[in-house]
C-alpha cells in the first residue's frame, strides 16, 4: 500500500522545488462571484472561508500599491461565446450577462484604479488581454486567489508559468466544491507549477514591498 511518505519521496525526486516571490506582484483574484455562493445556484461551492481569506490578502495588497486583478466569467446571453465549455458545464448559463449570479460576492467591490477581466474559459489568461497587460506594467509574478482550486485556479496557474510569470497560490484563499480535488490540486501546483503558500507567508511578503 502506498503511503503519503511515500507519494512524497516519489515526488521530491523530481519535484517541489521553491522558486520564491517575483519582485514586481499582481494579485489575481479568479471568480469571486455570488453564483459560488447563493444556495439557490447549482454552482454553489461552500467557500466563504476562501473569500475571506482573499479579502484579506487583497487588504494587504492594496496596502503594498500592488496591481489588483478581478476575473468573472461573462457569457453572450445565447452562450455562443462559451463554446463547448458552456455545453459540457451547463450551470455556466448562470454567468449570462446580467445574471445575478455574477455578481461580485460578499464585500467585494473593485476600486477605479482595480482592473475587471471578463473571460469565457477556466484561464484568465486565456482569449484575454491579461497577459499583455501585466507584462506592459512590468508584472513579473501573480498570486492566484479564487474560485474553483480545481478549475480555474490551476488553469490560471498553469497559464501564468506558461506565459513567463511567476506563480504564487495562497491555499487559504482558494476554494472548491470538496476537500479532496482542493487537496489534490494545491498538491500538484505546489510540485510542477507554482508555490503553495499560507495566507500568513504572503501577507508578510506583501507588507515587505
Amino acid at each position: 500500500m502506498t503511503t503519503n511518505t511515500d507519494i512524497d519521496q516519489n515526488y521530491a525526486a523530481a519535484y517541489g522545488n521553491k522558486v520564491g516571490y517575483g519582485k514586481k506582484p499582481a494579485l489575481i483574484l479568479i471568480d469571486f462571484v455570488e453564483a459560488y455562493y447563493d444556495k439557490s445556484c447549482p454552482l454553489y461551492a461552500d467557500v466563504e472561508d476562501a473569500l475571506a481569506s482573499a479579502i484579506r490578502v487583497l487588504e494587504a495588497a492594496r496596502k503594498a500599491s500592488v496591481l489588483v486583478v478581478y476575473t468573472n466569467v461573462v457569457y453572450h446571453k445565447s452562450g455562443v461565446n462559451g463554446g463547448r465549455f458552456f455545453e459540457k458545464i451547463l450551470p455556466l448559463e448562470h454567468l449570462v450577462e446580467g445574471s445575478p449570479m455574477g455578481a461580485w460576492a460578499g464585500e467585494l467591490s473593485p476600486r477605479e484604479d482595480e482592473l475587471v477581466i471578463s473571460k469565457q474559459y477556466p484561464s484568465a489568461f486565456f482569449g484575454t488581454s491579461l497577459a499583455s497587460t501585466l507584462t506592459a506594467a512590468g508584472v513579473d509574478s501573480v498570486i492566484l486567489t479564487g474560485l474553483t482550486t480545481s478549475g480555474c485556479v490551476r488553469a490560471s496557474c498553469v497559464d501564468a508559468i506558461s506565459s513567463g510569470f511567476i506563480p504564487t497560490v495562497v491555499a487559504e484563499a482558494c476554494g472548491d466544491r470538496h476537500e479532496d480535488p482542493h487537496n489534490a490540486n494545491l498538491f500538484d501546483m505546489n510540485a510542477k507549477y507554482a508555490d503553495v503558500v499560507s495566507e500568513n507567508d504572503i501577507i508578510k511578503y506583501l507588507e515587505s514591498l
